[in-house]
């Protein structure tokens, strides 16, 4: 139990950076949306608004690590730390702690010397310092350093005085045995890479800060790179505009719960199958489809589903732990729905096309989808129907009359990107709005209240996401330049098979990423080290990335080790252990659907896209 006056440390801690960030938010949105308006309505292009969103977005994402950081929201695999002793998870929980600070003490004097440099490189437009920029980083390491330190503080003594002192002597031993590491070359990668990341991942630390910490020790240690470079690279992974489509697709998502859409969503579904054998499960698959064509956020799309349609599905029979194996693997199975966050950030990272992802998404979905009607048709047999009497053909008419709004808003955003009128950023301005509009004069249930915690909820997602994607973009950058990338391109382009050899590998190498790291930091670790090998294979880029996304989604709502499976755990209320058996079949499913993607490239390219 913390004392009173680290509490109140931390709590100024949040004081000082939430608000500012679900500020910036706001604000990014305001600024954007100007930006649409005056473009395709007055004509007139207002050139500063893409230069301030972006700078803004290093801003909210540092921030909102550090939300993430002390609210121990970051994306880290849990499934060891959830099966050992308290004491044993104490004493794992000190040694994230002492790695967090480690990796803040060792960043930060190479970004104060990075931030002096970048003084006098100003920006475009606005002619602001880079300098401006590069201090939010500057800021989230010292945050990070004292969460840290106060969490050590309230840590069992024993244990912090025997980790610390531990740390103190691997520090001294490594620092001093550089003469010993240097010489061994490109075994220093398994060392780092592998064996260190890999143990700081297993034992509970946020993968972000393990990426980090693992890169900052491979490039101090065994290389004459300055550290300022692995800054310089976080810096160039999340200022691109592209990613300010993370936040404003989740508080999309958040908001559609707010505003009643998605409850409205669901209840035209449930108004025409939910009456037959199984036709909940069929409205909850049908629900995730059409929700996640809308938020983006798996975890948005199954917090707006299953309170919707949890309660009448148990009353009809339908055990708990089914109902969290369904939506997980209807969360596994909508991974490639535009505007997928992991199709997003695949494009952003790897320079596939955005709208050829989201155009290619729908029908390797749906086909998913299909797989996972038939699993459901056939485990419903004890399906009480009799409890749901077939709805008059007034009420189903309604139902969809009053879920209309609903329905027409994955329609925009799709046609809004996929036809060029706004890039996948700019929609999700207009998409907010509507949803404002929509919960404030058509539905009437709009709650100002829960404005802030859903812009709080949004920034702290976003800050685990994004510092993820700054410290995998300077871990591949390390990896790319050790030459690993040319001895995995190698390896991959000799593999028996061909293609076909390529594609299985590449299949079962991001079904472990994407239950290990899950899909976003594996993508951006290993996306641009492997779609350049699938185009020299002769695999379309586009193909291939759905083929990995899809995989990926199977590994991350698959246990014991998907963060996501845990995640519709949580959103259900269910205990985990007790829908592992269950999840099986659907989850089998998914795979099978996933080779007919990878057999048949057509399902994936089938709305004209053209390999570049």
């Amino acid at each position: 139990m913390k004392s009173s006056w680290t509490n109140a440390v931390d709590r100024w801690i949040g004081y000082l950076t939430e608000p500012l960030a679900a500020v910036l938010l706001v604000i990014e949105v305001a600024v954007l949306a100007a930006g649409v308006f005056s473009r395709y309505v007055l004509h007139d292009a207002i050139v500063w608004t893409d230069e301030v969103a972006t700078i803004l977005l290093l801003w909210l994402a540092m921030l909102g690590a550090i939300s993430a950081y002390r609210r121990r929201e970051h994306i880290r695999l849990t499934a060891i730390v959830r099966r050992v002793s308290p004491e044993t998870a104490s004493l794992l929980d000190v040694i994230s702690s002492v790695v967090v600070a480690l990796f803040a003490l060792e960043l930060f004097p190479a970004s104060r010397t990075f931030l002096i440099q970048e003084q006098t490189d100003l920006t475009p437009v606005l002619g602001i310092p880079h300098s401006d920029v590069i201090a939010s980083i500057v800021v989230a390491l010292i945050a990070f350093l004292i969460i840290s330190v106060l969490r050590l503080i309230e840590a069992p003594p024993k244990q912090v005085i025997v980790v610390v002192a531990v740390a103190l002597v691997v520090c001294v031993a490594a620092y001093f045995g550089r003469p010993l590491l240097v010489p061994l070359g490109n075994f220093n990668l398994l060392v780092f890479f592998v064996l260190l990341v890999g143990a700081c991942v297993a034992i509970g630390i946020p993968i972000a800060f393990a990426f980090g910490f693992g890169t900052l020790s491979y490039l101090g240690l065994t290389t004459s790179v300055p550290l300022s470079t692995v800054v310089d690279r976080m810096d160039e992974g999340i200022s691109s505009l592209i990613l300010l489509a993370i936040p404003l697709f989740i508080v999309l998502g958040l908001l559609m719960g707010n505003a009643g859409i998605a409850k409205r969503l669901v209840a035209a579904l449930a108004s025409v199958v939910g009456h037959l054998r199984g036709g909940l499960g069929f409205v909850l698959v049908f629900a995730m489809y059409l929700v996640s064509g809308i938020s983006g956020a798996k975890a948005a799309d199954m917090a707006a589903v299953a309170p919707v349609l949890f309660p009448e599905m148990e009353r009809r029979g339908t055990p708990r732990p089914e109902l969290v194996a369904l939506l997980a693997s209807s969360a596994a199975m909508a991974e490639t729905i535009p505007p997928s966050l992991v199709l997003i950030i695949i494009g952003s990272t790897t320079g596939v096309s955005i709208a050829a992802l989201f155009a290619a998404g729908l029908v390797p979905a749906a086909v998913a989808a299909l797989f996972l009607l038939v699993v459901v048709w056939l485990r419903s047999r004890d399906d009480r129907t009799e409890l749901a009497p077939r709805p008059a053909l007034r009420v189903i008419l309604w139902a969809f009359f009053v879920a209309i709004p609903g329905f027409v808003l994955p329609f925009v955003i799709r046609s809004a990107i996929l036809g060029g009128v706004a890039t996948a950023t700019e929609v999700s301005t207009i998409g907010i709005i509507y949803t404002v509009l929509v919960g404030i004069f058509v539905y009437r249930e709009f709650d100002w209240r829960r404005l802030y915690p859903v812009l709080r909820e949004t920034v702290s997602l976003t800050g685990a996401i994004m510092l993820i994607i700054a410290t995998a973009t300077a871990m591949a950058w390390a990896l790319t330049q050790s030459g690993f990338a040319d001895q995995l391109a190698s390896i991959l382009t000799n593999a028996p098979g061909g293609k076909a050899g390529f594609m299985a590998l590449a299949i079962v190498l991001f079904l472990v990423l994407g239950s290990i790291l899950e899909g976003i930091p594996a993508i951006v670790l290993f996306g641009p080290l492997l779609f350049p090998i699938a185009k020299a294979a002769g695999i379309a880029e586009v193909h291939f990335a759905i083929v990995a996304v899809l995989a990926m989604g199977v590994g991350l709502f698959a246990p014991p080790f998907g963060a996501g499976y845990y995640a519709a755990c949580a959103i259900g209320k269910c205990d985990p252990d007790l829908a592992v058996a269950r999840i099986v079949p659907y989850l089998l499913a998914i795979v099978l659907a996933l080779i007919c993607v990878a057999a048949i490239p057509q399902l994936s390219l089938g709305f004209g896209y053209a390999p570049r």
